[in-house]
């Protein structure tokens, strides 16, 4: 079954800035089979569900082994059996509506 996520992941890492920890988890991502797109704060997954995550575990894991000893993530996830429906598709039909 194919699914979209928004992943937020906030590694507790001592300092203001998570972009370095941000980077390596999106790292991490790209090794998946998924459709990621990466926004102000978050990400966006597409893909099937088992891949979906299994990537955000292995996100969580990499972060561990380099040290982050917590992490807190929210995931917001949706599917739909009637089609289809890539990350772009959504931000497409929104783009179209905002042209007429």
């Amino acid at each position: 079954m194919k699914c979209m996520a928004d992943l937020c992941v906030i590694p507790f890492n001592g300092n203001i800035s998570v972009a370095d920890e941000i980077a390596q988890c999106h790292r991490v991502l790209q090794r998946f089979n998924l459709d990621i797109q990466l926004h102000g704060y978050g990400t966006n997954l597409y893909g099937e569900w088992d891949e979906v995550f299994a990537a955000i575990k292995a996100c969580h894991t990499e972060l561990h082994d380099q040290g982050i000893v917590r992490i807190s993530s929210t995931i917001k996830v949706g599917t739909r059996t009637d089609k289809d429906q890539t990350i772009q598709d959504k931000v497409d039909a929104v783009d179209r509506r905002l042209g007429e």
